[in-house]
């Protein structure tokens, strides 16, 4: 189902075009043409196309969503706002998400956002890293090994060596490598000091290798030592697929002094830089 926002987006729609409706075809001939209409008829009629317009937009074409933690930096950061597109995986009704149309499926590397599948009324953003038919293994050293569909070998994700990065985690400095699925290369952060957490995995204690079965996807963060994803939750399934985040419209920092008067989630920046096409 839905969140909440989508369900009342939706039933303000419906109430006014069922009104708009009225109004065009029913009241206005029967009403006397000196008599103006009254005011809930004239607000639903002028708020009709607007809300009509919203709902289309955000169901079937982009949806705005923030990124509200590091789990995927450093391809994402929190604070910035990113346009998720509703059609890249086939259109789905905006209250039920029911699957109106197929167009497309996920690729290894989409950044996806999704329903949590433990809670599906929180939407989660991750790293699409193994598709249908795909083994996924995750070794020692922390690096992918993907057996493709209908081939028998190993194909060792290509990465580079390590480096250090600008960010800071728990006052660890994270360390950097750029890792490519199929065409798409990105950068990924590992926490020098945090070892794999094999014995912790879902339904899979002490196992690093995952087979993802038909209609679902395996999902990692960038930030792979602080990133909640499928390793510890399982799979994404087709029906929690929400979109493919595309670009960030805007970034803001939140990042103040101690003694500031200005309210947590006020920003302190702007980060001009960010803004683009996510990779």
């Amino acid at each position: 189902m839905a969140n909440t926002f989508s369900i009342i987006l939706a039933t303000i729609t419906l109430l006014t075009g069922i009104v708009w409706v009225l109004e065009k075809i029913v009241w206005r001939k029967k009403r006397l043409k000196a008599k103006p209409q009254p005011w809930w008829i004239e607000n639903s009629v002028s708020v009709f196309p607007v809300m009509l317009f919203v709902l289309v937009f955000r169901s079937f074409l982009y949806e705005p969503f923030q990124i509200p933690s590091g789990s995927m930096m450093p391809t994402l950061l929190a604070g910035d706002f990113i346009l998720v597109e509703k059609y890249t995986y086939g259109l789905k009704d905006p209250v039920w998400r029911n699957q109106l149309l197929e167009i497309g499926k996920p690729e290894r590397g989409d950044v996806v956002v999704f329903k949590y599948p433990p809670k599906p009324s929180i939407d989660y953003i991750k790293r699409v890293i193994g598709i249908p038919g795909d083994t996924v293994s995750y070794n020692a050293r922390k690096e992918l090994c993907i057996k493709k569909k209908n081939h028998h070998f190993c194909s060792v994700v290509e990465s580079s060596a390590l480096k250090e990065s600008d960010f800071l985690q728990e006052g660890v400095l994270l360390l950097q490598r750029d890792e490519k699925l199929g065409e798409m290369k990105h950068q990924i952060l590992l926490n020098p000091l945090r070892r794999d957490r094999s014995e912790v995995y879902q339904g899979y204690s002490g196992v690093n290798e995952w087979i993802v079965p038909k209609g679902h996807y395996f999902v990692m963060g960038d930030n792979r030592d602080n990133s909640a994803d499928s390793r510890y939750w399982g799979f994404v399934p087709d029906a929690n697929l929400v979109g493919k985040a595309v670009s960030i419209w805007i970034s803001f920092e939140f990042d103040r002094k101690s003694d500031s008067i200005l309210p947590s989630w006020f920003p302190s920046g702007v980060r001009f830089n960010r803004i683009g096409i996510i990779n």
